[in-house]
């Protein structure tokens, strides 16, 4: 249903380092970085986006002033990943917002890990294929 989404940041290079490293380990890759030479007021703010094999999906654009953190769920293909995109997070700055394991109370096969990236946004990676222990 979602084609993509941007955020926000006020710390452009340190956000930029973030995602470039938590979604490498999910396999995604920055395929987009321009200057917003159209905006008038602006006209050197930077934007990068990532996704797959180039699909632009998941904007990043540098902002004066900080608004409302957000929360996102990027899909994982197994457990393994989830844990790379955690660890992957912490190594670059990012905060601890719930380690990564399962969430049965989303449902049983839910694997999730949070992380707080610079800006204070919420970002998960999830793989929804996990097998509870019988």
């Amino acid at each position: 249903m979602i084609d993509h989404l941007s955020m926000s940041t006020t710390d452009y290079d340190r956000t930029v380092a973030f995602y470039d490293a938590v979604l490498a380990a999910i396999g995604a890759e920055r395929c987009v970085d321009m200057v917003a030479h159209w905006n008038t007021e602006w006209p050197t703010q930077r934007i990068c986006a990532y996704g797959p094999a180039g699909k632009p999906i998941y904007w990043i654009a540098e902002a004066r002033e900080s608004q409302s953190a957000r929360h996102v769920a990027f899909a994982a293909e197994n457990e393994d990943a989830v844990r790379a995109f955690h660890a992957a997070g912490l190594a670059a700055g990012g905060t601890d917002n719930g380690e990564p394991g399962p969430r049965p109370i989303y449902h049983p096969g839910y694997f999730g890990g949070f992380l707080l990236d610079p800006e204070g946004n919420n970002v998960e990676a999830v793989f929804h294929g996990h097998q509870p222990a019988e």
